[in-house]
């Protein structure tokens, strides 16, 4: 059941970027912001993936979206990337969203798979929210940062601990600047959605069928269900209008209740064995050779 509570044109005077737009949660949100009448860039590292993506969003929208090819994990880029945008119109509206996550037991982590994820959650969110911050201070104009984070922001969680720390850093930086940039008048927020199965990702945290961690699992959820995709987005068409100016350093969960019920976690995977484990990085590593970007 699809129910749209927002009219058309609810964000025509709005112009947002999605990090990581290309795909999964990310296009479903760009794709709802542009339908409401936004002005939508997005931006990954994949150029043909971003291509289809800024085509299906276009598709039924007032206006064509823009793609940008952007690492957000180098701050050079994002400040390129913001020159561009800036040159077609300022934003009003960003949606951190790029992200990586894994399962594995932290003690197997190498350095270069715990800067994988924190430097594309922490450190990306953080260059691409302080770029689109100075220019709205510097020129006077008001500003809504939504950043797309999990409920083990209250919790952490094992088998997750970089995309847990990462997550967590963004759950401070949005309650720290909501307070700093207020006067501004630049609001943030945030929110934590619960199970929400998408491409891509959801492999990389199911790898072993025979081992599904109640994390992932509907049957953990109060309300018994997957979150559908339409509450997502209605949730952050909300916060990006102009329809709750005062609201800001906020983290919501939209989980069905998951995170009070129960951890919401990856703890109940602890009884996996090495060779369970194994399997698990096999499949991860084949998930992560279909995903790597290509250059235009």
């Amino acid at each position: 059941m699809s129910i749209d509570i927002f009219r058309d044109g609810a964000l025509a005077d709005k112009s947002v970027l999605v990090t990581g737009g290309g795909g999964g949660l990310g296009k479903e949100i760009a794709r709802a912001l542009a339908r409401k009448g936004a002005k939508l860039h997005i931006c990954g590292r994949r150029l043909p993936l971003l291509e289809e993506a800024a085509r299906e969003i276009s598709e039924g929208a007032a206006r064509s979206a823009s793609f940008h090819v952007c690492d957000v994990r180098d701050a050079d880029q994002v400040e390129a990337m913001m020159d561009r945008i800036w040159a077609e119109g300022p934003l009003t509206g960003l949606v951190n969203n790029a992200a990586a996550n894994f399962i594995a037991p932290t003690k197997d982590l190498s350095p270069r798979g715990y800067r994988a994820v924190t430097s594309t959650v922490m450190d990306g969110s953080f260059h691409v929210t302080l770029s689109a911050g100075k220019r709205w201070i510097d020129e006077g104009l008001k500003g809504s940062v939504v950043s797309n984070l999990v409920t083990w922001v209250w919790t952490g969680s094992a088998f997750v601990v970089p995309s847990a720390m990462a997550k967590t850093a963004l759950h401070a930086m949005t309650m720290s600047l909501a307070v700093e940039w207020g006067r501004y008048g630049i609001r943030l927020n945030a929110t934590a959605p619960g199970p929400f199965p998408t491409e891509g990702a959801w492999e990389k945290l199911n790898p072993i069928p025979d081992a599904k961690s109640s994390a992932t699992s509907p049957d953990a959820v109060p309300l018994g269900r997957y979150g559908r995709i339409e509450e997502l987005q209605n949730l952050i068409v909300f916060l990006l209008s102009d329809a709750c100016d005062y609201l800001t350093g906020q983290t919501i969960a939209i989980d069905g209740g998951q995170h009070l019920a129960g951890p919401s976690t990856f703890a109940d995977l602890t009884s996996l064995t090495d060779e369970q484990w194994r399997a698990a990085r096999e499949a991860i590593q084949r998930s992560t050779q279909r995903d790597k970007p290509q250059r235009a």
